[in-house]
């Protein structure tokens, strides 16, 4: 079966030095990109983490202090790496959880602006867990009838989650799933967007799931003494929290993710200031305003009794106009 891509889906396994994704570093990453055409690029290299591999991790992988001594270090090749993924949506085998975050975190510390927006991210370990409950060594015998040669390395494992994604589309096509609340639908679908949404039904915030959306968005921490309340309530209450986590032991990309709310949520507070602020002036201006004096009924009474209404005049009836009269008027005026 061919993937039905509109851009490349690049599946990409992660050796490390560990588990801990605020810590760890990369020790070799292999990357196969299926491209919307049906072809396929392959790009594997080994990396000197800057730190000792610890034995138990060498015990599965293979890879020991001694091979990579001389191998670049991820800041050396990381802007290689990031225009190789640039015009890709990633895939993997509980890439989610660990592979993403750990690229993440590593591109963070070299510096590099790995953007992760606009993409889609499909887990092939979430299809199977939901669906059948296995491992990937169990997961290529299941669906594909093989058995992992060379296992633990890392194209050898990126290779064959790129098979059972493959025929999980296949034995999936027209299987129905039954979520939570009891919603049934044909989740696995040769299509990515569809498969993004399957894969991420956690809906984390910062890929770590320390935070994660919920129904409506929102952020709610998902760990601690306030796993299940919004971020930005937690920031009302407890604004130390914001430091706390800032300065402990988290991802950067978890640190980010949280400043992000943070500059948000203190951008809100600001807009929320403004129309008080703004409004500050007249209300003292209305303070500083004395009221107006009302006479009381007593001074009103004795205005109305000093004030006393216009006498009339008497007007004397007009006379009938005379000689005498006009000569009068002559004279008086010369005319």
């Amino acid at each position: 079966m061919k993937l039905n891509l509109k851009r490349p889906l690049a599946f990409f396994d992660l050796e490390t030095t560990g588990v801990n994704v605020a810590s760890d570093r990369i020790v070799e990453i292999s990357i196969l990109k299926a491209m919307p055409d049906g072809t396929e690029q392959v790009k594997t290299m080994r990396l000197n983490p800057g730190i000792p591999i610890p034995l138990e991790s060498s015990v599965i992988h293979g890879i020991y202090d001694e091979d990579i001594k001389n191998e670049p270090t991820f800041k050396q090749v990381g802007n290689e790496l990031s225009e190789f993924l640039s015009d890709s949506d990633l895939a993997g085998y509980n890439s989610n959880k660990f592979d993403i975050p750990v690229l993440l975190e590593e591109f963070l510390r070299a510096g590099i602006n790995f953007d992760l927006d606009n993409r889609r991210f499909v887990d092939v370990q979430n299809i199977f867990h939901q669906m059948e409950q296995r491992t990937l060594k169990a997961a290529y015998q299941f669906y594909c009838g093989k058995d992992i040669e060379n296992a633990h390395s890392a194209e050898a494992d990126i290779k064959a989650t790129y098979e059972v994604l493959l025929a999980q589309l296949d034995r999936y096509k027209d299987v129905e799933w039954e979520d939570k609340k009891g919603s049934r639908s044909k989740p696995v679908q040769n299509d990515i967007d569809a498969l993004h949404v399957f894969t991420n039904l956690n809906k984390p915030v910062d890929f770590a799931g320390r935070m994660v959306f919920n129904d409506k968005g929102q952020e709610v921490f998902n760990f601690g003494k306030h796993k299940g309340k919004f971020v930005e309530d937690v920031f009302q209450v407890e604004p130390s929290y914001y430091s706390w986590m800032q300065h402990g032991d988290f991802p950067l990309y978890t640190k980010r993710c949280l400043e992000k709310i943070w500059l948000r949520w203190n951008e809100k507070k600001t807009l929320a200031k403004k129309p008080a602020e703004s409004s500050a002036p007249l209300k003292k201006i209305v303070e500083n305003v004395q009221p107006i004096q009302t006479f009381s009924k007593p001074v009103q009474q004795n205005v109305a009794q000093q004030v006393k209404p216009t006498e009339t005049k008497k007007v004397k009836k007009s006379e009938p106009i005379t000689i005498d009269m006009l000569t009068q008027l002559k004279m008086k005026f010369g005319k």
